[in-house]
């Protein structure tokens, strides 16, 4: 019993060395999402273009990226230039304006240009809370149906898009 006691502590360490292995093989940047391949949640608020009131039925008709944005996250403002070129390449995009003044996400656009096809004001964060949100910039790419394929977290960019993105929206 007293030999068995002298390998206990050698017996923890190679447990905890099997944890901490498991753990250098995960990707660090994954951020797995519940929702994938489930409905948008269900939401009704108003859109940032003309406050008309929005439902998730107004995201299904076609295959879809919607891009969680917001004037004080610094990525954001590095992620936009590219979010226009994507538009300019007739990807839809929709906006969803994430804990955010209304007068600033508004200006924001008009100075730097609108590639959503409308944005959605979440000002209390609610839906992103329902959709899991981490922080700006995360984008959702969505089928035609509403349902929630592919989260990326982080910014949209060229190197981004033709590594990993771009398999993933010719797929849905």
């Amino acid at each position: 019993m007293k030999r068995l006691k002298l390998f206990l502590p050698l017996l923890v360490f190679a447990v905890l060395a099997l944890f901490l292995m498991r753990g250098l093989e995960l990707d660090p940047k994954a951020m797995p999402s519940a929702l994938l391949d489930k409905p948008w949640p269900a939401f009704s608020l108003p859109t940032l273009d003309n406050g008309a009131t929005i439902t998730q039925e107004q995201l299904k008709g076609q295959k879809a990226l919607v891009n969680v944005w917001a004037t004080w996250c610094v990525t954001c403002r590095v992620e936009h230039p590219y979010l226009m070129q994507l538009a300019q390449q007739g990807i839809v995009l929709y906006g969803v304006n994430y804990k955010d003044k209304y007068d600033d996400a508004q200006r924001w656009l008009q100075e730097k240009g609108n590639p959503y096809r409308f944005t959605i004001i979440d000002a209390d964060g609610r839906l992103g809370i329902d959709l899991g949100v981490f922080g700006a910039p995360e984008t959702y790419f969505i089928d035609a149906q509403g349902i929630i394929r592919y989260k990326h977290v982080g910014d949209l960019n060229q190197r981004v898009w033709d590594d990993k993105l771009k398999a993933v929206w010719d797929s849905l």
